[in-house]
């Protein structure tokens, strides 16, 4: 399968299918869900899709960056059906490159607990010098199929 890498911006409504397909519609809260993920696709420093070679999405990568010294990853999501196949990494590697590369670059991101080994994989160590100040209102829910629910 021919997987093409791109930099390239969604709109809010193919991401939100996009999530349906990943374990990335897990992660966010419900308020002002769908306005939240537009300001999320128009707003990225780095934003990354990998696609087949019909343009079916089957990946995502969106980071913020100064492009002098840091990336935060803020989603990277690879299809279900699609994983294992390199995917996530290629687009790991693509974003490391866009924001300045290896020797400049550090990276920093949010995993959950399902996706800690493949970052593991990719040589990311878990960090202890990070500060968080959240006080988002938070309800949880899933990005299924159909959505809006």
């Amino acid at each position: 399968m021919t997987i093409r890498i791109a930099q390239e911006r969604l709109t809010a409504q193919e991401y939100i299918a996009f999530l349906a397909t990943t374990d990335l519609g897990k992660q966010y809260p419900r308020e002002r869900f769908e306005a939240r993920i537009a300001r999320l696709v128009q707003s990225a420093s780095i934003s990354l899709t990998a696609r087949e070679a019909d343009g079916t999405l089957v990946g995502v990568c969106f980071g913020l960056t100064d492009f002098a010294y840091w990336l935060m990853i803020t989603d990277l999501g690879v299809a279900r059906r699609c994983t294992g196949q390199g995917i996530g990494r290629r687009l790991m590697q693509e974003a490391l490159r866009a924001a300045g590369g290896e020797q400049d670059i550090a990276v920093y991101l949010v995993a959950n607990t399902k996706a800690v080994p493949f970052y593991e994989k990719l040589g990311m160590e878990k960090a202890e010098d990070v500060m968080q100040y959240n006080h988002v209102e938070w309800t949880k829910f899933e990005v299924t199929e159909g959505f809006p629910l």
